[in-house]
């Protein structure tokens, strides 16, 4: 016999029933699940004093497809600036201040990385557990970065493997994107207990309900600007090797608050945790006027060319790191309105304020020159700026995808997200494209990839940059989508 407690409380997510208003379903999951109601009658045994058998409401949930078409997005934009950058320099990494495509790769995933952590632990049914989990998925997502960026694998165009211990690059794409997902995550599950189930009405009670996320921010926040402007960075050298001599080069500086290539405090940072011979040699800062005449495009370097634009810089260093936190935190932000805001139009409300609204700070602070949008330095304003623009792409699909209805044309870019480590893996890092260039006849150049890229698309179109445009659209991006779909079809994804 059920207890009329029990029977109460089921009455009550039934609309119309008590006078109540049906309890919002509750999101789970990290796969990021919304509301769909599906009634299913239960007949029970017939209560004492004849009362009439219950209907409980059984929640069923449909995946937010969003996520996974931003996730694919941002991957389909990695391979793009990747593999046609060299060709389309102008959409590459800026140099140093300003934003190009391949700027927003990098914030785009910490932002959906921040979305997904506030669903997938909106719950947390034992902190033990979910920390541990937190730091085993850290240390993998670092194994596999310094394995794919560290200088051990040279696919896809040399056929060797193995790294030099003196000079294994630390830092890279994953190592960030692991960093801030364990600061983040561990946030949010050490404050389980300090947010509230229901949030209350008024603009701002969103961010009061989690201010512990918000402070965390904020102190990276601080953390990064006071180093930045208050660390002295005095001069500094480095060794490279020049026609089979070794040459040593001075840069010159003895100032705090610098943000240009040679004396900031992020590549001091850097210099001074790492050493010198772990941060990447071939930083987008060489393609500056001060460095080549080619620029904004890459080519030899000025015989007048300041020592620095030789030196090796690390774009997801430490310091940088630090303020990328920001990004996890803006997203997470983004999680928790869909977590609690159940309406379309409150959903967008939320979203679509907070990202014009960063942008207008990113815009003031560039345009004034209080701090420029910079990638290298993850400036604040870069953080604003790309922040801002991933928020309304995320609308924007969220109005398309989910409240329109119209998942059919982003129906690639979903499949990828669903497999976004898979191809980030074997294909952004070319791993795969590595495995079939194995495969050669007579010499190494002359195998499969090549061949399909010269002849399927250079010499059909007479010009190598819309035949490596085409081939990055069609024989990559597209063949991941469709490899990406068909594993979908069978329900086979890798995720760490």
């Amino acid at each position: 016999m059920e207890d009329p407690k029990r029977m109460e409380e089921g009455l009550r997510q039934i609309p119309g029933v008590a006078g109540e208003k049906p309890e919002p379903p509750v999101v789970q999951r990290e796969d990021v699940r919304d509301e769909t109601k599906t009634a299913t009658i239960q007949q029970d045994e017939e209560p004492k004093g004849g009362e009439k058998p219950m209907m409980l409401i059984k929640e069923k949930s449909k995946r937010i497809a969003t996520l996974d078409a931003f996730r694919g997005l941002t991957i389909v934009l990695m391979i793009l600036v990747d593999d046609a950058g060299g060709v389309y320099e102008r959409i590459d990494h800026s140099p140093w201040n300003g934003c190009t495509l391949a700027d927003f790769v990098m914030p785009f995933f910490l932002f959906i990385v921040g979305v997904a952590i506030a669903l997938a632990l909106k719950r947390v049914p034992s902190m033990k557990y979910a920390v541990r989990k937190i730091i085993i998925r850290t240390l993998k997502m670092l194994f596999w970065g310094i394995l794919l960026q560290g200088g051990y694998s040279h696919a896809p165009d040399e056929l060797v493997y193995g790294v030099d211990m003196k000079k294994i690059r630390w830092c890279g794409i994953l190592q960030r994107i692991a960093l801030v997902y364990m600061i983040v995550a561990l946030v949010e599950t050490l404050t389980i207990k300090l947010r509230p189930t229901v949030i209350q009405p008024g603009p701002f009670s969103i961010f009061s309900a989690y201010r512990w996320q918000w402070l965390g921010g904020f102190i990276a926040f601080l953390i990064y600007m006071i180093t930045t402007f208050t660390l002295y960075v005095p001069d500094w050298s480095f060794t490279i090797r020049h026609d089979d001599r070794l040459e040593n080069f001075t840069v010159e500086c003895g100032m705090r608050g610098h943000l240009g290539p040679a004396c900031n405090a992020v590549g001091y940072v850097d210099r001074e945790v790492w050493g010198i011979n772990h941060l990447y040699s071939q930083p987008v800062w060489r393609r500056l006027k001060a460095c080549t005449l080619s620029s904004p495009e890459s080519g030899h370097l000025r015989p007048d060319a300041p020592n620095w634009c030789r030196a090796p810089f690390e774009p997801e260093g430490l310091l940088s790191s630090i303020s990328a936190i920001l990004s996890g935190v803006i997203g997470i932000h983004y999680g928790h309105v869909l977590i609690h805001f159940k309406g379309h139009a409150e959903r967008l409300k939320q979203w679509i304020s907070m990202g014009f609204g960063l942008l207008i700070i990113a815009v003031i602070l560039h345009f004034t020159d209080a701090i420029p949008i910079n990638k290298q330095l993850y400036s604040f304003s870069y953080v604003c700026f790309t922040a801002g623009a991933a928020g309304i792409v995320f609308s924007v699909f969220y109005i398309l995808i989910d409240v329109w209805g119209k998942r059919t044309p982003f129906l690639l870019l979903e499949w990828i997200g669903m497999n976004a480590m898979l191809v980030f893996v074997l294909g952004a890092q070319g791993i795969l494209a590595g495995f079939i260039n194995g495969w050669f006849y007579k010499n190494p150049d002359n195998n499969l990839v090549n061949w399909i890229q010269d002849h399927v698309f250079n010499d059909v179109w007479h010009s190598e940059r819309v035949g490596t445009l085409l081939y990055v659209i069609f024989a990559e991006i597209t063949f991941w989508g469709v490899l990406s779909g068909i594993l979908h079809r069978f329900r086979i994804y890798w995720k760490l």
